[in-house]
């Protein structure tokens, strides 16, 4: 590592650089927080057997109809762990602000979800559309 010496960069390499660092810090602190979320669940868990969860309870690979209850707009989402999540195709991470929210819920409850900026919105659980205990899926 230098020390005590200047060094040349163009904007546009200190501009690259600063973002690829920003991002790196970023990437630590999004690490961070996906730990401390997978925590606080594992302390909440009420820990029970596949076959004794109620049907109407979000697990995960559970596909879940939400209503947002001051727009009225619906969505579906499908919880998944990290490694298969596809926000893209509606399945989100269990580990992202709306999975921590909705794992371990139940049909009819409202939910508050952080957004950016401090802000939140809160959604209802209208239905869990497929919950793969209640299909005696367990291995999934």
């Amino acid at each position: 590592m230098r020390t005590g010496t200047a060094i040349w960069l163009t904007d546009q390499d200190y501009t690259r650089l600063k973002r690829v660092l920003d991002a790196r810090k970023r990437e630590s602190r999004s690490i961070e927080q996906e730990l401390e979320t997978l925590e606080e669940l594992l302390e909440l868990a009420r820990v029970v057997r596949p076959e004794r969860v109620p049907e109407n309870v979000v697990t995960m690979n559970s596909r879940v109809l939400f209503r947002d209850v001051r727009t009225d707009d619906e969505g579906t989402v499908t919880i998944a762990y990290p490694s298969e999540a596809d926000p893209s195709s509606g399945r989100i991470s269990v580990l992202s602000p709306v999975g921590a929210v909705l794992i371990g819920s139940a049909e009819g409850d409202e939910l508050e979800l952080p957004l950016p900026h401090g802000q939140t919105r809160c959604i209802r659980i209208e239905s869990v559309l497929y919950q793969p205990e209640a299909q005696g899926d367990f291995a999934l």
